[in-house]
């Protein structure tokens, strides 16, 4: 190890599942050529490929400091979007939700394999997409330029490479631009349930008791194609430059390598890509919203949690040019930070914390002297896997349970239903106390869910 491995966590939150290596891997995070300061796993952490799921780490470009793909994840710029509705729970017709709901089930492309809301000519539009990413959706039409202010890089990071984006990628891509996929990956139809701090909930745009929506998604199989691809030239490369490694799944280059470069060109097309897609499924949900409720939606703000970005940061007194990995982690901005648009700069970036069908999310706001690289948890996080889940209930008799506790459930199937049971993830709420405990990000709201369409 070249640094020490910093984990956020209780007692309660610590890897617990027989076979969770997530702490081994913290620690072999901390061999990478070029990392600096500490391996950080978040109080979400569970195991993942080569990283763990909720792990932070840093790498200086100029002293050697390598990217590595299993620091960012399949699903490239996974991501939470928050969108606020003009009216309140009181205010919400039972009749009028109902047909939200079954408008949203109706509508909402989910599940494996094909089907989205916006099917591209071909490839030349696909370049444009993933240069132009939420930007290019919002100049086609599907969204509002207030849109690309509230989203992290207003909408598109910046050099995408669509050259570097494998044609087995695009094809994969092409016919699922304003898609859920599947898994863990949601709309929810939430309320606020509490503030914390009204003044920072006001300066998002939040108020009690509002109806708000929630969406997880990511880029898709064109993103889990990127990963694919670049794994297998980076681990082609490890000999090349002298790395070695504790585990082959921390497969890596240096930044600045050709193999580096590429990848990072990329990675940025396919997070445009989750960008654009997010866009597109807030548009079908604005549609069914105005439709049943007659109300608009409003976005409080678009953030990823699974990104590899070039940063600077001070570490060891200097500032210094690093390649910050973020996998099941988002970037929690602090109060005053440059990159914040305007009317956020007094309360600082939303971080969003989604929990699980049945239990609570939470909107938190960036601290200063964060020492993570201003990085905070991006969710609840696995204790149980999906075959586990499977045994542990049925998707009927769950759908039921959920619905007898006033939460309306439109699953793709009852499979992929009951492999997201609650019970196969982390107390959300003790993971908000803790993320807040530590010094990463302080709680600003708690929603509770409504209705889910699930992936």
């Amino acid at each position: 190890m070249r640094v020490p491995g910093v984990v956020f966590a209780s007692r309660e939150l610590l890897p617990q599942a027989a076979g969770d290596k997530a702490l081994e891997q913290v620690a072999n995070v901390a061999t990478l050529p070029g990392v600096v300061r500490a391996s950080y796993a978040m109080p979400d952490v569970h195991w993942g490929y080569g990283f763990p799921i909720g792990g932070v780490a840093a790498t200086d470009i100029d002293e050697g400091g390598v990217v590595s793909p299993g620091g960012v994840g399949f699903d490239i710029s996974c991501g939470v979007r928050l969108l606020a509705a003009g009216l309140t729970r009181a205010e919400l017709d039972p009749g009028g939700f109902q047909r939200l709901m079954d408008i949203l089930g109706r509508t909402v492309p989910r599940g494996m394999g094909r089907g989205g809301l916006w099917e591209l000519p071909g490839p030349d539009a696909m370049d444009d997409l993933l240069v132009g990413g939420a930007r290019y959706a919002v100049e086609h039409g599907h969204g509002v330029p207030r849109d690309l202010e509230r989203c992290e890089d207003s909408g598109a990071l910046e050099g995408a490479a669509p050259g570097e984006v494998s044609r087995r990628a695009v094809e994969r891509g092409l016919g699922q631009v304003g898609s859920l996929g599947s898994g863990n990956h949601f709309l929810e139809v939430q309320a606020v349930d509490h503030l914390y701090d009204p003044d920072a909930a006001a300066a998002f745009g939040l108020r009690p008791d509002q109806v708000c929506v929630m969406i997880h998604c990511g880029s898709r199989g064109l993103g889990h194609q990127v990963c694919t691809d670049h794994v297998k030239v980076m681990d082609r490369a490890l000999h090349r430059y002298g790395i070695h490694l504790p585990d082959r799944q921390l497969a890596c280059a240096p930044v600045d390598s050709a193999p580096g470069r590429n990848y990072l060109g990329a990675m940025a097309a396919a997070a445009n890509y989750g960008r654009a897609n997010r866009q597109l499924l807030s548009e079908a949900a604005r549609r069914a919203f105005t439709t049943a409720l007659g109300t608009g939606l409003d976005l409080v703000y678009d953030i990823s949690h699974n990104m590899a970005k070039v940063e600077t940061h001070e570490v060891d007194g200097r500032p210094r040019r690093l390649c910050v990995h973020r996998k099941g982690a988002t970037r929690a901005l602090p109060p005053g930070d440059p990159d914040l648009p305007e009317d956020l700069a007094g309360a600082g970036q939303p971080v969003l914390v989604p929990g699980t069908m049945g239990t609570a999310s939470y909107v938190m706001t960036g601290l200063p002297g964060n020492d993570a690289f201003r990085s905070a948890c991006h969710g609840a996080g696995r204790v149980m896997s999906r075959h586990q889940a499977l045994r542990t209930v049925r998707g009927e008799r769950l759908r039921a349970d959920l619905e007898s506790k006033g939460v309306a459930v439109r699953p793709s199937s009852w499979r992929g239903l009951a492999e997201e049971t609650p019970e196969a993830y982390k107390d959300v709420d003790v993971v908000a106390d803790v993320t807040e405990g530590a010094g990463l990000a302080r709680l600003v709201a708690r929603l509770v869910p409504l209705g889910v369409v699930k992936g």
